[in-house]
Formats: structure tokens, C-alpha cells, sequence
């Protein structure tokens, strides 16, 4: 009867903890590649009284620093205005009234008040998906036709994700579905 021999484990084992030690550690090329494009991108500064030029290239370094400044300082009034209004909002609530005509008008008044702090939650999330737009180098970009927005819809809108046609496209289907 021939002998069955059993595979070496040892081997196997420094085998495996070299291929993930490989895998953990990036390669020093890799490491230097990031480094390298860290140095690259230096922080361009623009003027507080920039405003972008159709005559620049699309999306140049100008343009995207505009739009993050833009986007940073609208998202802290928005994010300061709801703190504002939420802790004017709980301060209200101490003052009861008598007439029943006064409660109405006051909680009326509340509803529209959360009504118009939950808009600017939603707005600010989607200042955030333009900041991770902006920061994954496709800001600016339609995302169904991956043509540029332009620089006037983004200055007017620049949360902005669809260019004008396909907006428009958009807006016609919405309205066929809530017509049915």
C-alpha cells in the first residue's frame, strides 16, 4: 500500500502570514504616490470677492475652492440658524395661555416653525453630498449625463446635481407620476 504523505502546515502557515502582512502594510511606492499628491494640491486662495468666469476652465482649482467656501459658510449659517431658532422655539414653550384661540395660533405658528427648520436639516445634508461631491472631483458634473451644470445654475443653485436638460427631463416624469 503506498504512503500518503501529509502537506507541510508550517510552510502554509508562513506562506499566509506573509501575504497578509503584504496586504496590511501599502507598498513605500504607493505611500509616496499619496504623499506626492498631497504636496501636489496646495490650498488655493481666492479673494473674498471672486466670482467664477466662463472664460476660465471648467472646475479649476479657482472654481472648486469657491464653491467649497460657498458651501462651508452657507451650511454654518444654516446649522446656526436652526440652533437659533430651536432654543427660541423650547423658550416659548414655558408661556401657557388662557384662550384657547391663543394655543391654536401658538402651535400653528410652531408647526410652521419645525416645518421650516426640517427643510434646512435636508439642505444641509445635501450641502454635505456636495462637499463629498466636491472633494471626489465630480462637483459640477451632471450625474445622469456626467456633462457640466454651468457655472450660472451652480451659482444660483449650488447643491445642484442634474445640468438644466436633465433637471427638466426629471420634472416632467415627476409630474406624469403625480398625475396618475
Amino acid at each position: 500500500m503506498p504512503k500518503i504523505s501529509k502537506p507541510s502546515t508550517k510552510k502554509s502557515k508562513v506562506k499566509i502570514k506573509k501575504a497578509i502582512t503584504a496586504i496590511k502594510k501599502p507598498s513605500k511606492a504607493i505611500q509616496k504616490a499619496t504623499i506626492a499628491k498631497k504636496k501636489i494640491n496646495p490650498v488655493i486662495k481666492i479673494s473674498k470677492n471672486y466670482i467664477p468666469k466662463d472664460t476660465e476652465k471648467y472646475m479649476c482649482d479657482k472654481h472648486l475652492s469657491f464653491f467649497k467656501i460657498k458651501l462651508t459658510e452657507w451650511k454654518k449659517e444654516l446649522v446656526k440658524a436652526n440652533n437659533e431658532a430651536l432654543y427660541h422655539g423650547s423658550m416659548d414653550d414655558n408661556s401657557v395661555s388662557a384662550d384657547i384661540v391663543d394655543q391654536a395660533s401658538s402651535y400653528t405658528d410652531k408647526a410652521v416653525e419645525m416645518k421650516a427648520i426640517n427643510r434646512q436639516i435636508k439642505l444641509i445634508s445635501k450641502i454635505d453630498q456636495a462637499l463629498l461631491r466636491l472633494k471626489n472631483g465630480v462637483y459640477g458634473f451632471c450625474e445622469e449625463t456626467a456633462e457640466p451644470i454651468g457655472l450660472k445654475r451652480l451659482m444660483a443653485r449650488p447643491v445642484a446635481e442634474l445640468c438644466i436638460a436633465a433637471q427638466e427631463k426629471h420634472e416632467k416624469e415627476e409630474k406624469v407620476y403625480a398625475d396618475d
